[in-house]
């Protein structure tokens, strides 16, 4: 049997290398690019985060260890990793209108639409098997957030993006609102360049800007103090500390991003599947309470938020509406919900009632500080 000519091998990978990109757009990937399982150079920075603790309580991240940085234990027989990334900023996102209006409720803005990790993984799917209409068998398998793979220097070594000081992958043209996914095969495909040049420079807008001092250092979150983390991954209550600093996010974080300067290139999204919902885009918090559990289930069906559950979503809420103004009738709504309440929700509506009421004893002094002047005809400010 002759063996294959070297030259026309290498040229057919090359051609695949190619025509995977295309395919790749075609299913709605904004970009693809292929690189090798080696990280190596990212495990002492993987241990010293877990060292640290900055995990908090997802014991998913140190039960796995460097098994995250090595792809190819992961999946016996990966050479290479297809990375993709996926847009999902939508038209009219309207982020700073609702962190300034504390009646409304902040939602991260990738949460706002379809889950991410079926449109996503589906489309992974169909990747793969264009790929194998092309060259037979072989072995493939898609990942978002679906296995421990430290995504991000994947992307970044595939020549995605580079690692913010956020540690959020950025990209020159699209900023970081959107989504990452890898497809491991067992095909040994040309490597793509990874940016290797450092284009954060000397800006630390997104550590200054964030609500509670997560970024402790560039390039380096600890997650217990992430408000990301405190409203979606965290089961416990949220430290009293940190409370006041969620102001109005009952679902995640975007400060950092919204503050990057990179995100002045972030494109609006497509994808049908990221239109944000009705009943998400701007809610009033009032009326988001006043949801019953199945009320929750059925606005929040095939949506990322559906994953913290009812009592996480009221704890947050409750927490929201404690930083919100003083009105007496959400006082009325938590105190009406405190009974049947949860021991979790339980103490964050009882948290925010103490906060609404003194704030409102507050706001009665200064009235009648201010009625008292008036009488007196003394300025106002005496």
């Amino acid at each position: 049997m002759t063996a294959p000519d070297s030259s026309a091998v290498s040229c057919d990978l090359h051609r695949l290398a190619h025509d995977i990109k295309l395919w790749a757009r075609e299913l709605g990937f904004d970009q693809a690019g292929i690189t090798d399982t080696d990280l190596r150079a990212e495990e002492p920075k993987l241990q010293a985060w877990l060292d640290a603790g900055y995990h908090g309580n997802m014991e998913y991240m140190a039960r796995y260890g460097m098994l995250r940085a090595r792809a190819h234990e992961l999946q016996p027989g990966t050479l290479r990793v297809i990375s993709v990334r996926m847009n999902y900023l939508p038209f009219e996102a309207g982020f700073a209108a609702v962190l300034r209006d504390p009646r409304l409720g902040y939602i991260s803005r990738y949460a706002l639409g379809r889950d991410y990790h079926k449109v996503l993984r589906n489309r992974l799917k169909q990747l793969g098997e264009r790929i194998e209409q092309a060259v037979g068998a072989y072995g493939y398998r898609p990942f978002v957030d679906s296995a421990p793979i430290l995504e991000r220097p994947l992307a970044a070594k595939a020549g995605l993006g580079w690692v913010g000081k956020h540690t959020l992958l950025l990209n020159e043209q699209a900023g970081s609102f959107f989504f990452l996914g890898e497809l491991l095969i067992d095909l040994p495909l040309p490597l793509d360049k990874p940016i290797t040049n450092e284009q954060c420079g000397k800006c630390t807008a997104c550590i200054s800007i964030c609500p509670t001092g997560a970024i402790v250092e560039p390039y380096v979150v600890d997650a217990r103090r992430c408000i990301s983390y405190l409203t979606i991954e965290s089961e416990d209550p949220i430290p009293l500390e940190l409370r006041r600093k969620l102001g109005n996010r009952i679902y995640g974080c975007d400060d950092c991003q919204l503050i990057c300067p990179w995100n002045r290139y972030a494109s609006s999204s497509t994808e049908p599947d990221f239109a944000p919902r009705t009943s998400l885009h701007r809610p009033a918090l009032l009326t988001l309470w006043q949801w019953s559990e199945t009320e929750f289930l059925r606005h929040t069906e095939g949506s990322p938020i559906r994953r913290i559950g009812y009592q996480r979503w009221r704890r947050n809420l409750a927490v929201a509406l404690g930083n919100g103004p003083a009105d007496a009738e959400v006082i009325a709504a938590l105190q009406s919900a405190l009974l049947a309440a949860s021991t979790l929700v339980a103490e964050h509506i009882e948290w925010a009632l103490g906060e609404l009421q003194s704030r409102m004893e507050q706001e009665n002094k200064k009235t009648l500080r201010l009625i008292r002047c008036i009488e007196k005809g003394l300025p106002d400010h005496a």
